[in-house]
């Protein structure tokens, strides 16, 4: 059984350090509870969840929640960004006067009777020898109860309603037993009612998207000028190729980080040496899956020299290289951890090792990635548990001839003879290559009842002698196809041929009931080739050859980079929005998560000699679609994708078509800034404008509280910028927000909902760059002004509080400014010996603190 190690962590009120926090966060807290809208009841108690050191921003990311009576708030989380021992930065999600909307303190179903109830709901076999195995009166922990991958760890939680009130909850995660899906739902500790459900499994539903053109999967020829020396080597389409089309496979050698990677990929105890010879190491077990049972599938072995070299040998049917398939699943999840290492996300942030190799944060999960997995098509799935568990990615074949009818039958003889196209059934055999050729033999039926047609097989077969060892036609009709191909197959027919009932191209068709058990190839015709097959099979022998030469092979997602990168992401973004303990805070309506997924698809496949206006379709391989699976491909040109935060509100699908609109936004900001500041291919060290940008973005997750919306996830890249780069580049993000609607007048509403927000197109007021919404409006006892300044500053006081100190600090934690002042209702400071950037000024007196952000210019 998989140990939780992140229950330790859960078991716990805080974590080990975390403590030194809690007093700063509850100071600033009841400093700032009344422009909160707070109550001191709603800050009195503070749980911090984890913390960690981000680089660029040079702050401490503490993650801190809600607790009233002892019990925690569910996702109350708030993002706290601490340096020198003052809050610099707060995003916080706190309810207001909790207390008053609780209604219980003591639950009257128990823990093991909430795992049942949730069993009960969710579907699926009631829990067998369930034991305790830990608990601390608030805090439980039970084996898996043989209806869970993992052990099920259960607490109480206050769970947020519709009516504002905060319900006893038992708060516990299931992950059922075939992988398809993780939750995280809270029971009712009173009632026993399922009331919330999150699924931690992220389903990317890329069946829907854009218009386009079928993509040709041609011969793609390997590279035979290679020579490698030392170091483990791999066969892949590597980075920055988003997939096979890009170019040819080719070998490359010793691809790990040293920083992030420091022991290679297949190490995981940290010593010299790999630990395993095959696709298996720290941050990644990639493996094939082909029977659907999450298990531990086969793992190529590149031997004692780590030589993975396998072949493609596209194009072929993906079963033939999923060797080669799993390699480059394995590359592509190493080179993500490793590029994301570089912008944060490292142990302390939550990223997926097995071994953190001394550092902080929680170990023991590195992803399991299934190539080929045979539990769905056309799709790919990423599971984000807690820090400390094993998150999980699935990779499904797609279909490959998408893109309508293609050549399948020729007649041999008689007056039809000649090519046909048709499309293949959604089930039964495999069009057959070598082909097959048997004579035609229309299906008779007695046309007893369920239709009126004697050729469409809905009825008893009358001709079932006839039609052994010959291919059968039959129209389509009252009943399903899976029937009628079964009534075929068990008279002895070797294939079917469907003939199109209504007028229009043929369309795939579907299994029904009995389609399971159909064996033998089905394709449709259309009405017009169909209906003359019929009237001369009727008449005279017609002679046909069925050959699946010109069906496209079905497609490998693993092999679509873009697709490996954006499931990647989900876990990038579930562990740092709230923190790595709090993998549940990207479940709302507005939430961007498809959006940051996308996006880091992109980056991680832009090349030299990119430009804005390129059309970008994510998944273009997988889809047969170069335009992608989104509503629209990427692009900042408004001709290929006008995409803007109006069409939130209705015009897009959630969270898909929601994250596509993020993303846009994102896209465009990214490529304002490589106009400011370059492009530069080392994704890991460059400075080049798309650094800059994928590092806010990666900040800007880190800040934003829990459930962001729109405005929310803006204001954080604003905020992120303004403590990593002193707001250099404000001007330029707000642009890039403003030119899709996101501007300083829009307004996102609540974040619970898609349908409120309101699209602006307007920049902030001349000289107010830093300053979002949320500044401009916000009320407090103190107003420092003006701001941004040039040397002198006036404090406006509602109140007159006498002798207080009024200290400035740097960005840098260092006192620039320290005077003792007989505070009244107005009075001015000489600053004007401060450089350029960004302050905060301390106000201090006996009974109340205050901070303010001071830009000086």
């Amino acid at each position: 059984m998989k140990k939780l190690l992140y229950l330790l962590a859960f078991l716990t009120v805080s974590i080990a350090g975390a403590q030194d926090y809690t007093q700063v966060i509850q100071s600033y807290l009841n400093n700032n509870r009344a422009q909160l809208g707070l109550t001191a009841g709603d800050v009195e108690q503070v749980t911090v969840y984890s913390q960690s050191f981000s680089k660029s921003m040079n702050v401490n990311n503490v993650y801190a929640g809600q607790t009233i009576n002892g019990i925690e708030v569910f996702n109350s989380v708030s993002s706290f960004a601490i340096k020198s021992g003052l809050v610099v930065n707060a995003n916080v999600s706190f309810i207001d006067d909790a207390s008053s909307k609780v209604n219980a303190s003591t639950p009257s179903i128990t823990a093991e009777g909430a795992i049942t109830r949730a069993a009960q709901n969710l579907g699926i076999n009631s829990p067998s020898q369930l034991e305790l195995i830990n608990n601390n009166g608030l805090n439980y922990l039970f084996n898996n109860g043989n209806i869970s991958l993992n052990e099920i760890p259960v607490k109480l939680v206050y769970q947020p309603m519709p009516d504002q009130t905060l319900r006893l909850s038992w708060d516990l995660s299931i992950y059922l037993l075939d992988a398809s899906h993780y939750y995280s739902v809270r029971i009712d500790a009173l009632s026993g009612e399922l009331i919330d459900t999150i699924d931690w499994v992220v389903n990317c539903d890329f069946g829907a998207g854009s218009h386009g053109h079928k993509v040709e999967h041609s011969i793609l020829f390997k590279n035979e000028n290679e020579f490698s020396i030392g170091g483990a080597q791999y066969r892949v389409f590597p980075m920055p190729f988003s997939n096979p089309l890009d170019g040819a496979d080719v070998i490359v050698t010793s691809p790990e980080d040293a920083t992030a990677s420091p022991f290679g990929w297949h190490d995981t105890d940290g010593a010299g040496g790999a630990e395993f010879t095959i696709t298996r190491g720290n941050n990644v077990w990639a493996m094939e899956d082909q029977n659907g049972n999450n298990g531990t599938g086969a793992s190529p072995d590149g031997g004692a020299t780590l030589n993975f070299d396998f072949p493609f040998g596209l194009p072929q049917p993906p079963a033939n290289y999923v060797d080669a398939s799993t390699v480059n699943l394995f590359y592509w999840n190493n080179i993500v951890h490793d590029v994301m290492y570089q912008y944060g996300f490292d142990e302390e942030s939550g990223n997926f090792q097995e071994n953190n190799y001394g550092n902080p944060g929680n170990d023991g999960d590195g992803v399991y990635a299934d190539t080929q997995d045979g539990s769905g098509t056309n799709n790919a799935n990423f599971s984000t548990p807690p820090d400390g568990s094993n998150p999980r990615m699935q990779m499904f074949i797609w279909d490959g001839g998408g893109a309508g009818p293609v050549d399948i039958l020729t007649i041999n003889n008689g007056p039809l003879a000649g090519v046909y196209q048709g499309v293949p059934a959604g089930f039964g055999g495999e069009i057959p290559f070598p082909p097959l050729t048997e004579d035609l033999v229309v299906v008779e039926d007695d046309d007893s009842g369920v239709s009126t047609d004697p050729n469409d097989a809905c009825d008893p077969i009358t001709n079932g002698g006839a039609l052994s060892g010959k291919i059968a036609v039959i129209r389509r009709g009252e009943c399903e196809f899976g029937f009628k191909g079964l009534a075929a197959q068990n008279e002895g027919a070797v294939a079917v041929i469907m003939v199109n009932n209504v007028a229009g191209p043929p369309i795939v068709m579907g299994a029904g009931a009995v389609g399971a058990s159909v064996t033998i190839p089905m394709f449709m015709v259309s009405d017009v080739d169909g209906e003359a097959i019929i009237a001369e099979a009727l008449l005279n022998t017609v002679n046909g050859t069925i050959s699946g030469e010109n069906i496209p092979p079905d497609l490998d997602s693993s092999l679509d980079n873009e697709i490996v990168v954006h499931e990647y992401g989900h876990g990038v973004s579930n562990r740092l929005t709230g923190g790595p303990n709090n993998t549940s805070c990207l479940n709302n309506q507005e939430q961007m998560g498809e959006g940051w997924s996308d996006y880091l698809g992109l980056m991680l496949t832009m090349q030299t000699g990119d430009q804005a206006e390129d059309v970008r379709g994510l998944a273009a391989y997988a889809s047969s679609n170069p335009n992608g699976i989104r509503e629209a491909p990427y692009s900042t040109d408004f001709g290929v994708n006008d995409y803007t935060y109006a069409d939130v509100n209705g015009n897009v699908s959630v969270p898909h078509g929601v994250g596509f609109v993020w993303a846009t936004m994102l896209w465009e900001m990214t490529w304002d800034l490589i106009d400011q500041y370059g492009f530069d291919a080392d994704i890991y060290n460059g400075t080049g404008g798309n650094n800059i940008a994928l590092q806010l973005v990666m900040d800007g997750m880190k800040l934003q509280a829990c459930s962001p919306g729109f405005i929310d996830g803006r204001d954080a890249i604003l905020q992120a910028d303004a403590l990593a780069n002193a707001g250099a580049n404000c001007e330029i993000i707000w642009a890039a927000f403003a030119r899709r609607g996101l501007g300083f007048s829009a307004s996102q509403g609540s974040s619970g909902s898609t349908t409120d927000g309101v699209e602006a197109f307007d920049l902030p007021p001349t000289g107010t760059c830093l300053l979002g919404i949320a500044d401009a409006n916000f009320d407090s006892n103190f107003n420092v002004y003006p701001n941004p300044s040039s040397g002198q500053i006036n404090i406006a006081s509602k109140i007159s509080l006498g002798e207080t100190t009024v200290t400035i600090v740097d960005m840098n934690g260092r006192t620039v400014y320290s005077q003792k002042v007989n505070l009244g209702t107005l009075t001015t400071l000489d600053a004007s010996k401060l450089t350029t950037g960004i302050y905060l000024v301390n106000i201090e007196g006996d009974t109340y603190t205050h901070t303010s952000k001071l830009i000086m210019k």
